[in-house]
């Protein structure tokens, strides 16, 4: 071969491994790291907690003023946003209203206590002020009955636009919507997932849409109710999901996401669910998380973090917790597991749920230091006498707070 091809070899060949290296680096640059450089995706793990005092004796203080009979006392499902004037509303599933005595209870225990008959409703919201002091309750159903033997339990909420593009803000709230059942139904058949719409500053109820309808799935287990939590990311809102897992074959729950265009939560056209590969009308479940029906997702420095209580019996005491680089995993887990305390013998914590509204995070996720503030709410093992425990000592059945630290690492 003459020289001077020769030459023109070497340099398309010197030019071809340049172009490759190059093209190597912009995708090595492209690629989600999941190792560990700041703000990529890495394994994360709880690795501390602490109770966090402030908050749990906030709601106790609130719920034993005796002031009124017709705010909170105790409630569950706890769920939390901030809104744009500083305030947070908090929103809760069954609730007690009715007045609180001090102890002794009727019986000669030292707990304070509400009498038998005090009113139970289906839902509840309150609103703290911004200095994190909880000021009043909005009147009782906030979201009434949908028909005889039915009921709406709130859910995640969000601010956002009326409309996409609209500068007037809304509170979105996702209801999930239950029917009286029997056993293993006792805490009511998913029926439907609704979301009811707040005015603002007001907070007054303007409607309620429902957006999935599971009520002609025939096995009631595999009905999935949506919005146990909600994250956002690049103009969409995440709105995670979960069946009941209550048939023998299926004891645990499976986690589902849909996702709906900022604005637009109320529409449910624009709602579409993740079907394993791709964005579609049917629902499938998300690999590698093992959850109850109710579990809380958040953001924390480019990693996505989902908190369940521990399958098993350890359920009944203990939070665990898995991690994905992306809302529709897959989820590697489970990690540490923490066991927050219990104020007795024979009740149970449930429903660990984030609140980055009282997280001090000006990012609206995990704390600068990696701390989250997380709540558990606590009731009664036994089913039967449940409600006259609970009224003999209203502190059981009233959220707690921790504060978690999380770091990187498996």
């Amino acid at each position: 071969m003459p020289e001077d091809a020769r030459a023109r070899q070497r340099t398309g060949t010197g030019l071809g491994l340049l172009l490759a290296l190059v093209l190597g680096a912009v995708l090595l640059t492209a690629l989600p790291d999941h190792h560990g450089r700041e703000g990529r995706c890495a394994p994360h793990k709880v690795a501390s907690w602490s109770p966090d005092k402030g908050l749990t004796g906030e709601f106790a203080r609130y719920g034993d003023d005796a002031t009124r009979t017709d705010d909170w006392t105790g409630g569950d499902g706890t769920h939390s946003v901030r809104l744009p004037d500083g305030r947070v509303l908090w929103l809760f599933s069954d609730t007690y209203l009715g007045r609180v005595h001090g102890p002794p209870n009727p019986v000669g225990e030292s707990y304070a206590w509400r009498d038998r008959t005090a009113p139970l409703v289906r839902n509840s919201a309150v609103v703290m002020d911004g200095e994190d002091r909880l000021r009043t309750t909005l009147p009782t159903p906030l979201f009434p009955d949908p028909a005889p033997g039915q009921w709406r339990w709130p859910v995640a909420a969000r601010v956002e636009p009326r409309s996409p593009g609209s500068a007037e803000k809304v509170v979105r709230v996702l209801l999930w919507v239950r029917t009286a059942g029997q056993s293993p139904w006792i805490y009511g058949v998913p029926t439907a997932t609704e979301v009811a719409t707040l005015s603002l500053p007001g907070l007054r109820v303007e409607s309620v849409v429902k957006v999935l309808d599971q009520s002609l799935v025939p096995d009631p287990s595999r009905r999935v109710l949506f919005g146990t939590t909600l994250v956002e990311k690049d103009g969409w809102t995440y709105v995670f999901g979960g069946n009941d897992g209550q048939a023998a074959s299926r004891p645990a729950s499976s986690a589902y996401v849909a996702r709906v265009p900022q604005g637009r939560l109320g529409e449910a056209s624009a709602w579409r669910y993740w079907s394993g590969s791709g964005w579609g009308l049917t629902p499938q479940p998300l690999r590698g998380a093992e959850v109850g029906s109710a579990f809380s997702v958040v953001p924390v420095d480019g990693t996505y973090m989902l908190f369940t209580m521990a399958s098993g019996t350890a359920g009944l005491t203990t939070v665990t917790s898995y991690w994905s680089c992306s809302p529709t995993g897959p989820w590697h887990g489970p990690a540490k597991d923490f066991s927050p305390a219990l104020p007795t013998a024979g009740v149970a914590a449930y429903n660990p749920q984030a609140h980055p509204a009282v997280s001090n995070s000006a990012s609206g996720a995990g704390g600068g230091d990696g701390r989250l503030v997380l709540s558990y709410d606590v009731n009664w093992l036994a089913t039967t006498g449940a409600s006259a425990s609970i009224n003999a000592n209203v502190t059981l059945y009233r959220p707690r707070f921790v504060t978690v630290r999380l770091t990187r690492g498996g």
